[in-house]
């Protein structure tokens, strides 16, 4: 059984700051898809987009998930889009026990103005951008996730406690099973 926990959502829910504190509480080390795939390639993800397209990207990604599979006892967060491929929703699922951190499109662009590292919001209407890319996307996050939390008005250690209580109930009652 893989006891990973991990993390999907949109850009700007939350991923890597609850994935830091999930790992400092729970002791378990913390895996960033996207960190990941900027040391197997060399230079930073906006740079992979210019250069080699969106779908190369989404092959690394994937591939990057896919070396995640050995992996057991680790916080493991994602890249936004990591969800929009059916063979990645299931390798999520494999993992271990998914958390898909959700907030408004206008929090999220509170949040992401302050980060031009974000290629898929370069340009005109970044808001228009994060509506329509919500609007596919949120059907694969729910499908994909085990617990769905709003982070809109929560701090992040009542996110992080929340994601501990329920994860805890969800290997509790995985190992009840086996």
């Amino acid at each position: 059984m893989q006891r990973n926990i991990i993390l999907i959502g949109f850009m700007g829910t939350g991923k890597s700051t609850i994935g830091r504190n999930l790992s400092r509480t729970f002791g378990y080390p913390l895996i960033d898809t996207d960190h990941l795939i900027e040391e197997r390639e060399g230079c930073p993800i906006p740079e992979i987009f210019a250069e080699k397209g969106e779908e190369a990207f989404r092959d690394v990604e994937t591939e990057t998930l896919k070396s995640l599979a050995k992996h057991s006892g680790h916080i493991i967060a994602t890249g936004g889009g990591i969800i929009g491929r059916e063979e990645n929703r299931a390798l999520l699922r494999e993992l271990g026990y998914v958390v898909w951190l959700i907030a408004k499109p206008s929090e999220i662009l509170k949040r992401t103005s302050r980060n031009n590292n974000r290629p898929l919001l370069n340009n005109e209407d970044p808001e228009k951008t994060i509506r329509d890319l919500l609007e596919v996307r949120t059907p694969l996050y729910r499908d994909t996730a085990h617990l769905g939390i709003e982070t809109d008005n929560l701090s992040f250690d009542e996110v992080t406690t929340g994601i501990i209580e329920s994860a805890r109930y969800h290997f509790g009652s995985q190992a009840e099973q086996e």
